[in-house]
């Protein structure tokens, strides 16, 4: 029976893609930084691990009481949205922390023992707004755009010793915790030079045309681990979707 552990599974798409792989039978090493029993099945094939990926230390931990895993899913991330004039350099940093910087140190965590079994695959959850480039979201693209290179390269380098590394795109979704994944509130990077512009955008993320679920990021996670067709890139939802074949 095969092992995932998945990071940032407190809500969202971790939470479901934790459920999709406890489905289909796998043993599922869920982490968070605050563990919840609540939120998932009760059952020896479930693990809560306490998890920071901005905490080298607590990556250090995790991984040693994970065991052997045959699947990483770096899904952990923090948003922000506003005019990229207002956003704090300190908390662009944060973002970076989590969102690049920990999916690095997580995956440099965990090559060693994939290599040496020749096997294993990494996954690593990224968004549509690297596929185009999209307002009000310049920190938070470049944090992903960074993992994009990363992937790709990386999927080169490991393919040597057969193991396999994707990237999952997930478009827009409402309903997840990603504006409330953070210390900055949106209004407050928002200053009333860039309120015109800002207006129109934000209504539009009230009433989107296509939208991302949370099921839609977990069925993108479920095959790019289990595909073994060389294919790097895995659009979650009918809006990456559409955007992924438009920058074709």
């Amino acid at each position: 029976m095969k092992t995932v552990l998945i990071t940032g599974c407190s809500s969202g798409y971790g939470l479901e893609t934790a459920r999709r792989f406890y489905t289909e039978g796998w043993n599922v090493v869920a982490t968070m930084r605050s563990p919840r029993r609540d939120l998932l099945p009760k059952s020896e094939r479930v693990r809560l691990i306490s998890l920071d990926v901005a905490a080298p230390e607590s990556i250090a931990l995790a991984i040693e009481e994970a065991g052997p895993i045959d699947a990483l899913v770096n899904n952990a991330g923090i948003g922000v949205v506003g005019a990229f004039e207002a956003t704090p350099m300190s908390h662009i940093r944060k973002v970076f922390d989590t969102n690049t910087f920990g999916v690095m140190a997580m995956t440099q965590a965990v090559i060693p023992q994939f290599r040496a079994r020749r096997s294993g695959v990494i996954v690593n959850v990224t968004s549509s707004v690297t596929l185009a480039a999209m307002p009000l979201a310049a920190a938070y693209t470049a944090s992903k755009t960074a993992i994009t290179g990363f992937t790709g390269s990386l999927a080169h380098e490991l393919a040597a010793f057969n193991v396999r590394v994707k990237l999952v795109e997930p478009g827009y979704a409402p309903t997840t915790r990603f504006a409330h994944n953070t210390a900055v509130k949106v209004e407050d990077l928002i200053p009333g030079a860039y309120a015109d512009f800002a207006a129109p955008i934000f209504a539009q993320f009230a009433a989107p045309a296509l939208v991302t679920t949370e099921a839609d990021v977990a069925e993108a996670v479920w095959r790019a681990t289990n595909d073994t067709s060389g294919e790097l890139h895995f659009p979650a939802g009918a809006d990456a979707v559409a955007l992924a074949q438009a920058a074709e």
